[in-house]
């Protein structure tokens, strides 16, 4: 660096505050030169020399004196034959007492009867759907939806749609159609892996027999709308 410098160090001469502006600035540059990046640490990992691997490191096993093993196993012995047998102590409490009998019996019957009611809503609205009474399958529909959720909803579906195939109803104008896709859809999107061999078993017959004509020759059947559920 001073090699490089020479001419200019001699046009400096007579300024002093060039001359230690020029040298701290050399003494900068000297400085990042040998600490090239001060915020990171760099630690050197020798690798082992070749033939390492051969030599046993390991410190030999020390040998175990026979009495004093001896000598522990016997306090751990007596210690467990003092010891006092293990009893959890029991605490006496008292259960509270339940709702009474007549209670629960009012609740499964309002249970029942609201299960009924979902039932008769599921007929009720297939009915409507098949004697194309369509305002009054969509005031029913949502709730129809709704009782999808239980099982034997699911049930009722199939058993009030196979009715339906066996009276040779199955061919349905496009509106009876979206209906009856819409609950299928419905139905198996609420299934479970229960319902396997229940529900979706019965619709699968099903859903090869209700379908729809597109144009003359051509015949939708209502698997193509619900098979891609698992």
């Amino acid at each position: 660096l001073v090699a490089y410098e020479v001419k200019r160090m001699k046009a400096d001469e007579g300024n002093k505050q060039k001359i230690l502006k020029h040298i701290k600035e050399l003494a900068e540059k000297l400085y990042k030169n040998e600490n090239p990046y001060p915020a990171v640490t760099m630690h050197k990992v020798q690798k082992p020399s070749e033939g390492s691997h051969l030599r046993l490191h390991q410190k030999p096993f020390p040998r175990l004196d026979e009495g004093t093993v001896q000598w522990i196993i016997d306090q751990a012995t007596a210690k467990l034959h003092t010891a006092p047998p293990a009893v959890r102590a029991e605490k006496k409490c008292m259960v509270p007492s339940g709702p009474p009998l007549a209670a629960t019996l009012e609740r499964n019957g309002n249970a029942l009867a609201n299960s009924a009611r979902r039932l008769e809503v599921v007929r009720n609205c297939i009915s409507y759907v098949f004697e194309n009474k369509m305002l009054e399958a969509k005031k029913l529909f949502p709730a129809v939806l709704r009782a999808m959720k239980g099982r034997a909803a699911r049930h009722c579906l199939t058993q009030e749609l196979h009715l339906h195939v066996q009276q040779n109803r199955a061919v349905l104008d496009h509106q009876q159609f979206d209906f009856v896709i819409r609950m299928m859809n419905c139905c198996l999107q609420d299934c479970t892996a229960m319902d396997e061999h229940g529900v979706a078993a019965a619709l699968l017959p099903l859903v090869t027999a209700f379908c729809r004509k597109l144009s003359p020759g051509i015949t939708q059947f209502a698997y193509s709308c619900v098979q891609e559920h698992v």
